[in-house]
Formats: C-alpha cells, structure tokens, sequence
C-alpha cells in the first residue's frame, strides 16, 4: 500500500547502484534490513531501519507484510521485535509515514507507541483513490 518506486527502479543498472547503496549504509549501521520469517523459516515480509542519521540517531521506518499473512498480527510483532532491538543502539526516534486508507499500519503503529505527529495536506492518486500521507513518530523513552 505504498506508492511505486517508479519505473527506474526496474532498469538493472540502477537497481544495482540502489542496491550497493543500501548494502554500504548496512556496514556502516546507518541501515538495518531485516527479514520476517515464521517458526519453518518461510519468509511473511521484511522490516527495516533506514536512512538513520548518526549523530542525531533517527531513522526510518519501512516493512511490508505479504498479502496472505496480513492481519495476523505478523506485522505487530516484527514491528515489537525491531524495537526491541534498536533500543540497545541508542536510536532515540524513529519516524514513519503510512496513507490514510492503510488503517492496518496506523493500528500497528499505534500499538507499538508511535503518535500520530501529522498528516499531510496534498493528496495524491494511488490505485485509483485519493489520498494523504501520515507522519508517525516513536520515541525511545529509555534514553531520556
């Protein structure tokens, strides 16, 4: 339920040059991707920090769940779990953004201690509806 990448992202050369990208911000800590796997190890959907700014120690995040294990409770719990982690790496926010149509992540979000923080003025067209983006922020208690 996010927009698309667009069509570059699909052409190899770039995807390679993202990909590099993503992998280098990994080995310096300024990313972390994580995979969402069940107790036989199949793959639900994947979960990452990203884009975390060093100094001021604030990332992003992004998951997705596939479509067959939604509503679950799949998405809560990799969500805790990812929390969980990062408070040992002193991440003191994390911020992220869902549509005001995904009700699902806005209920996954809010479970997890994020606070709705704004939502957009400008719509945008996805899949035929108009919609606004909206901003959420989780702040690590344990740090302040």
């Amino acid at each position: 339920m996010v927009p698309s990448r667009g069509d570059d992202y699909y052409i190899p050369e770039v995807f390679k040059v993202r990909n590099e990208s993503l992998l280098d911000e990994q080995v310096k800590g300024l990313s972390f991707f994580y995979l969402i796997k069940d107790e036989n190890n199949s793959i639900l959907g994947r979960i990452n920090l990203v884009d975390i700014d060093d100094s001021d120690k604030i990332g992003f995040l992004g998951y997705r769940v596939g479509q067959i294990h939604t509503g679950k409770g799949v998405a809560k719990k990799a969500l805790k779990l990812l929390l969980n982690t990062i408070v040992d790496l002193h991440i003191k926010e994390v911020n992220a953004i869902t549509t005001t149509n995904n009700i699902a992540s806005q209920k996954v979000l809010e479970q997890n201690g994020f606070e709705h923080t704004e939502t957009s003025d400008k719509e945008f067209e996805m899949n035929g509806q108009m919609l606004k983006f909206i901003n959420y922020t989780w702040i690590n208690k344990s740090l302040f």
